[in-house]
């Protein structure tokens, strides 16, 4: 996806240009920056936040509920501000319920899913009171031990490991050989060995892939997700009450991604939800659990030249961030295909490319690549790069303790 579409499509108060420079919420980057007081940051718009909700909350159908994989941007502020707009919120660990309970959320509206929970954690889970969703025999064991201990009955779900396969994911997370979730084949015996300890079992979750643009793929994975859990419910004496269904929406990212098409994606759950989810399992809330798609557009990373040098006849930028912040947009240390995220000079953002540049961080490995030979206005030291998409997977994805350089400010705007 090109800057200058990203531009025109934000809406209003999300990216645009003041005087020559971009603006994140309405603020001159340059202002941004000084108020910030140091590069690299990153900045988030609620506006734009506000604005994935509201297109998700038109579009999909009214009886779906919402809920936000805080793993995408665990940034207290942003999760707060979700808090207020979702039906509910997904954590991974203990950190991430610390945040989700800070916000006020009823705990039962909190789900904790992610293989390899500690003892420890879920203790704490049950003690919360929100909702464990199991990825082992094991796991439902400690749970229930940490429900004796405290005197209480622990709720939970069972995350299943599909038996089928989502094509076109950015990340498979289900069918094959897998960490997460319980194979589809083993759900039945752990339904057993559930009832004999006496917890309160209120449904399933299943959760095939990542990052997917393809809408018919992704309404295939609904429908086969639907059939799953209906032939895992009959084996669960009381009442299901709880079904999500997973997420799985994209982000487009470079020029060849197309924006996901949301319409067949919502027409596919409106018969899902209106059908035999209805017919058979009539007392079951559909959930479908989105991170990137609510706040991966709405995040830029900003960070300064302080090197220009040229090296037999290529331009390098040399810029105060790197993939220590930022690893999705360096290609993960090399693991993926790479391609260049959206990449501009914020503070030049109306000027004309007249060269041809290649942006790097100050990491000691060659992998610290930001941007590859991009097409940019002339920059100096002192410029401010920018790059867009940066609201998921960012800060929290990469590591930050590589050569041991300051972490980056983060700001919701």
């Amino acid at each position: 996806m090109t800057v200058q579409k990203i531009i025109m499509t934000s809406g209003p108060g999300g990216f645009g240009t003041v005087d020559g420079e971009l603006a994140v919420g309405g603020i001159p980057l340059t202002r941004l920056a000084a108020r910030v007081g140091s590069t690299p940051f990153f900045a988030y718009d609620r506006s734009l936040i506000d604005a994935r909700v509201a297109l998700l909350r038109r579009t999909l159908p009214e009886a779906l509920e919402l809920s936000y994989a805080i793993k995408a941007n665990p940034m207290p502020a942003v999760v707060h501000r979700l808090a207020a707009l979702v039906d509910g919120l997904d954590v991974a660990s203990a950190g991430e319920l610390a945040v989700a309970l800070d916000t006020g959320t009823h705990p039962d509206r909190i789900s904790f899913a992610g293989p390899g929970k500690s003892p420890a954690e879920l203790r704490r889970a049950v003690a919360a009171g929100v909702t464990i969703e199991l990825e082992s025999a094991i796991e439902a064991r400690r749970v229930a031990a940490a429900g004796e201990r405290l005197a209480t009955r622990p709720r939970v779900a069972v995350r299943v490991n599909p038996d089928f396969a989502v094509r076109g994911s950015g990340m498979r997370m289900g069918g094959g050989p897998q960490q997460f979730g319980v194979d589809a084949e083993q759900v039945p015996a752990l339904l057993d060995l559930l009832a004999d300890l006496g917890l309160d079992l209120i449904g399933f979750h299943v959760f095939a892939g990542s990052q997917n643009l393809t809408a018919p793929i992704l309404c295939e994975a609904q429908r086969r997700t639907v059939e799953l859990i209906i032939k895992l419910a009959a084996g669960v004496a009381d009442p299901i009450r709880y079904v999500n269904l997973g997420g799985g929406f994209g982000i487009p990212y470079t020029d060849r991604d197309q924006p996901l098409d949301l319409e067949p994606i919502a027409d596919n759950l409106a018969a899902l939800i209106g059908g035999p989810l209805t017919e058979q399992l009539p007392e079951a809330r559909p959930v479908i659990e989105l991170g990137r798609f609510l706040v991966g557009e709405s995040g830029v990373y900003v960070t300064r030249v302080l090197d220009r040098k040229e090296s037999r006849g290529e331009t390098f930028l040399v810029v105060d961030g790197g993939l220590h912040h930022q690893l999705a947009a360096s290609g993960n240390f090399g693991q993926v295909i790479r391609r260049n995220y959206p990449i501009a000079i914020g503070n030049k953002i109306t000027e004309q490319p007249t060269e041809i540049s290649t942006v790097v961080g100050r990491l000691c490995t060659p992998l610290d690549l930001l941007g590859d030979k991009v097409a940019l206005p002339r920059t100096e030291l002192g410029d401010l790069v920018v790059i867009f998409q940066a609201g998921a997977y960012g800060l929290t994805a990469s590591p930050t303790a590589f050569l041991g350089h300051p972490a980056p400010a983060e700001v919701l705007v």
